[in-house]
């Protein structure tokens, strides 16, 4: 485990030069709970991580669905929820609810029932939901350890992005999920699924290193920023909890406890053990391509590819049943 490295030095510019001074004091406060709603109750967002790429969001499509063009969304619905109807969706740190807002477009769910502690990224889903006049789907402010839940009755429990933020996971299974999902219900996850506290192997920093050194100096600039990236040494676990208390805090744990208590249904790995911590900060440079940069990405996928065959991925869609 590592305290500090040379990443969170440079991480501590980076953010400020990307996200502002205010944003940066706001990690050193006392309360967890305030530090953690710093990390997404924005409205305004300034980054560059992997998943804007649209060649890497194209690849996620073709290892989850078989289909570039098709996302998990419509996949899900077309194949796997079909044949369903009257759903009842909880889903739990949806933020700004952008996946669950095209998940209420479709015929089969009744409800579904968004909560998160953004207040701020709630209200702009709102907004979003009131355009497009969806009536099924309500966002409640609430810190979900609090928030007081019916027992047995959703359908389906969804989660994107935000299952690894919660601690003590094999406990948030038995005392929420599993209380109040239906008898035979659903659990649905695209999650990271990795290291605690980002606290990676050393054959993973290895081969992320080799990989940013297939990439040519013009496009390691960050994002917002005069420093080049020439290495990735990880996160320490002072910067982790201080930038975001829930931050994989237990996440390591996510997949040995939904087998504990859920069949599958459907797995669908995709990666992201390589690519996550490569793009990081130099993502901007590849949302448009031509020829050159297109190439950088082919041969960062097929590095990839080859650890996956090793290692197990970080990042997993999935859905199963309640045992």
């Amino acid at each position: 485990m590592k305290i500090i490295t040379r990443d969170d030095l440079i991480d501590i510019v980076v953010k400020a030069q990307q996200r502002g001074l205010k944003f940066l004091l706001s990690k050193f406060g006392f309360s967890k709970s305030i530090r953690t709603k710093s990390a997404f109750d924005q409205k305004i967002i300034s980054h560059a991580n992997w998943w804007i790429i649209p060649m890497v969001k194209a690849r996620w499509n073709k290892l989850i669905t078989g289909n570039e063009k098709t996302t998990y969304e419509e996949f899900l619905m077309t194949e796997i929820l079909h044949q369903e109807k009257n759903l009842k969706m909880l889903c739990i740190g949806s933020g700004v609810s952008s996946h669950e807002l095209k998940l209420a477009e479709y015929y089969q769910f009744e409800k579904i029932d968004c909560i998160d502690i953004a207040n701020n990224r709630l209200k702009e889903a709102q907004e979003l939901a009131n355009k497009k006049r969806l009536k099924n789907i309500q966002f409640i402010c609430a810190d979900i350890y609090n928030y007081e839940l019916k027992k047995n009755h959703y359908d389906i429990v969804f989660f994107h992005a935000s299952l690894h933020h919660f601690k003590d996971m094999d406990g948030f299974f038995k005392r929420i999920i599993n209380k109040t999902l239906k008898k035979n219900g659903r659990l649905i996850i695209n999650e990271f699924v990795g290291a605690n506290r980002h606290q990676f192997p050393n054959h993973q920093l290895k081969s992320i290193n080799d990989s940013i050194k297939q990439i040519p100096k013009k496009y390691l600039q960050r994002f917002k920023s005069s420093l080049i990236k020439k290495r990735f040494y990880g996160s320490g676990v002072i910067r982790m909890i201080i930038a975001d208390p829930s931050e994989c805090v237990d996440s390591i744990s996510i997949m040995p406890t939904i087998r504990k208590y859920f069949t599958i249904e459907i797995e669908k790995p995709y990666g992201g053990n390589l690519l996550a911590n490569v793009l990081k900060d130099i993502a901007h440079h590849f949302v448009e391509l031509d020829k050159e940069k297109e190439n950088v990405l082919q041969t960062l996928f097929q590095e990839e590819d080859e650890y996956l065959k090793r290692y197990d991925s970080d990042f997993v869609f999935g859905v199963y049943r309640l045992k």
